[in-house]
């Protein structure tokens, strides 16, 4: 009799193993065009390893100074999207987040550190082969916070063949002019990764063609308004957040080209409480336009 308890609470134990969803940490791809590994973290919805059929997929990128873990470790990753998922208030996916390596998801001027190409060339790719998800626009999203909140929104406006919907938490926006008066610490550390022949200068000097194209307010400019519309746009802003200015002028701008979109003004500043208050939301807002498709049930 004790053997048999002790069996039926080992079968007991293994299914809510086995119906737990899964994070693995820091996982490596080996990049030919940086020459180098590049770490990514994954998260498993529950189903993954009971079903063959395949998942959405959620690209999450994260901040400047940050890594592959945070969204895990800082941003409760994992207990907000099962509790969504359980509450079917988001359709269970897959979600890949690779360390942005503070290169603002951009390739770096002088050519010698192409992170854009690796991050569309072979991340993506890889990990589309790699992984059970449905290889399609509609059900292909990006996402970040700050610098990975800027990154995903150009990468899914410059690449809308690839990604059918965007959701950017504080993404780092800022006018012309506060990019050309930035302080000079702030300035050379963070676009120096992109632009290092501007390290030390200061005014208009600074607005090189690759500063041009992180500029999210110039960036969608330059491309072609039927595209950008293609694109389902999330973004948010926190009311005490330093790059207010910046984002309610992209929404302004947004708004005058009849771009459909949705943004938020919300109590906060540039902070993980917020960015934590914030994921619900954005995942929402992209399983939603994930649902619009027939091949998801609502």
């Amino acid at each position: 009799m004790k053997k048999i308890l002790i069996l039926s609470l080992f079968y007991f134990i293994s299914i809510i193993s086995f119906a737990q969803s899964e994070v693995k940490l820091s996982l490596e791809m080996d990049s030919k065009l940086l020459g180098k590994n590049i770490r990514y973290s994954v998260y498993l919805p529950s189903e993954y390893e009971s079903s063959d059929e395949e998942f959405p997929i959620l690209y999450l990128l994260n901040g400047f100074t940050g890594d592959e873990t945070d969204w895990y470790m800082e941003g409760l990753l994992s207990d907000i999207v099962n509790e969504l998922i359980r509450a079917e208030k988001i359709n269970p996916m897959v979600i890949v987040m690779p360390d942005g390596d503070d290169r603002l998801y951009m390739n770096r001027d002088d050519g010698s550190y192409p992170y854009e190409e690796m991050l569309i060339k072979e991340f993506i790719p890889f990990v589309e082969e790699k992984y059970n998800v449905i290889k399609d626009k509609q059900y292909r999203a990006i996402s970040g916070l700050s610098m990975g909140g800027a990154g995903s929104m150009r990468l899914a406006l410059k690449y809308h063949e690839l990604f059918g919907t965007c959701a950017a938490f504080s993404p780092s926006v800022r006018t012309y002019d506060e990019i050309i008066n930035d302080n000079s610490n702030h300035f050379d550390r963070y676009f120096g990764r992109i632009s290092p022949s501007v390290i030390g200068k200061k005014g208009e000097v600074r607005y090189t063609d690759a500063i041009k194209e992180f500029d999210l307010l110039n960036f969608v400019d330059t491309q072609d308004l039927e595209d950008l519309k293609s694109v389902a746009i999330y973004f948010d802003c926190g009311d005490d957040d330093f790059l207010t200015i910046g984002n309610t002028s992209l929404h302004i701008k947004l708004k005058n080209k009849g771009i459909p979109h949705e943004f938020r003004v919300k109590d906060g500043g540039h902070t993980w409480n917020f960015w934590i208050d914030s994921l619900p939301e954005g995942l929402i807002f992209i399983s939603d336009s994930m649902r619009k498709s027939t091949l998801i049930p609502n």
